[in-house]
């Protein structure tokens, strides 16, 4: 299977470019611009040890982009010149099975920068995973754990058969050296996602749920849930698609549309990266190919050798498109959960 970009319309872009911008108009905003970045994104590639269906990164096993060493050099470089930044956000693919991945994490913990690894859980099952846990506590990096459902069926019919017993195993191992558990420091996060072309429920109301049935029925214990819209996009929109949802869920995220959720967008305050250093508003904008540009219009695609601090970023003007209704609609959606308690 080919993995070459498609064009914007084949990978889930509504045909009506301007209907985000028109939403914020008629919020009284004139577009968006970036403030301080304080979180630093990195996609280490796209390979996976699952495809799930829901997946915007389209990652997956056979996947082979990947970042290489300098570019993880380059990064550790870049955060150092950067001291606004508190958090290192890592996320892939698996991004523990870049080879890189250790290095990088050491690096920025000696940085004192606070790190997180977007983990599938899964892969902490996986051949030559067998310390990853203790590595992980040792450097205090917090778990953001994909966990979509905490109902078998409901996880095994997004992520793959036999992943919710995965996953249940996996949080077990991270529940015994201490993650998730009070006193411990170890925070283990873990991330829902509809299951189909919904909003999610208000977050609060579905941690109460996830800490009833993990704690009662397998003795799991985790910090915080947080709740993420599915967003139109590659494998997500090839669903709805194939199933002629896409314009009907377009219109639910439209309609659901929250102005109060838009100065909290994570567009303004984190740049993501790409496997080969090209810097992005978000990992959305990335997967749909909409980088920074490197001066007026589109430019060329900035990158992170051509910064010498991620301050340069600073009002600069984000790049939108109609999947940004997925980060606004609704209590809104970001890769730390919902931005509003409720609608």
């Amino acid at each position: 299977m080919s993995h070459a970009v498609l064009p914007a319309s084949e990978r889930g872009v509504s045909e009506a470019p301007r209907a985000f911008d028109q939403a914020l108009r008629q919020s009284g905003r004139a577009g968006l611009r970036r403030a301080e970045t304080r979180t630093l994104q990195v996609n280490m590639g796209k390979l996976c040890n699952q495809a799930c269906v829901h997946c915007h990164v389209e990652a997956g096993p056979k996947r082979t982009e990947i970042m290489q060493q300098p570019t993880a050099e380059r990064i550790i470089e870049l955060l150092s010149a950067s001291p606004a930044v508190q958090c290192l956000d890592v996320t892939g693919g698996a991004p523990e099975l870049n080879p890189s991945f250790r290095w990088l994490v050491r690096a920025a913990r000696e940085r004192s920068v606070h790190v997180m690894d977007r983990c599938n859980l899964s892969v902490l099952l996986e051949p030559g995973m067998h310390d990853l846990v203790d590595f992980l506590a040792k450097h205090a990096v917090e778990i953001v754990a994909s966990m979509p459902c905490y109902l078998q069926d409901n996880v095994d019919k997004q992520r793959g058969k036999g992943v919710f017993a995965k996953s249940v195993a996996a949080l077990r191992r991270l529940n015994e050296r201490g993650y998730g558990m009070s006193g411990t420091g170890l925070r283990l996060s873990l991330v829902y996602n509809p299951g189909a072309d919904v909003l999610p429920p208000p977050q609060a109301k579905l941690e109460a749920a996830y800490r009833e049935n993990l704690g009662s029925g397998y003795g799991i214990s985790f910090s915080r849930v947080l709740t993420m819209t599915n967003m139109p996009i590659n494998r997500f929109a090839t669903w709805l698609q194939q199933r002629g949802r896409y314009d009907s869920y377009m219109g639910l995220l439209a309609r659901s549309f929250n102005p109060l959720t838009v100065d909290e967008v994570m567009c303004r305050s984190l740049v993501s990266v790409g496997w080969e250093g090209t810097l992005f508003d978000c990992d959305f904008n990335q997967m749909l190919d909409m980088p920074l540009s490197n001066g007026a219009g589109r430019g060329e695609p900035l990158t992170i050798w051509k910064l010498r601090s991620l301050a340069e970023l600073t009002d600069r003007a984000v790049a939108l498109g109609n999947h940004c209704f997925g980060c606004t609609a609704g209590a809104g959606s970001s890769c730390g959960g919902a931005l509003q308690e409720s609608a």
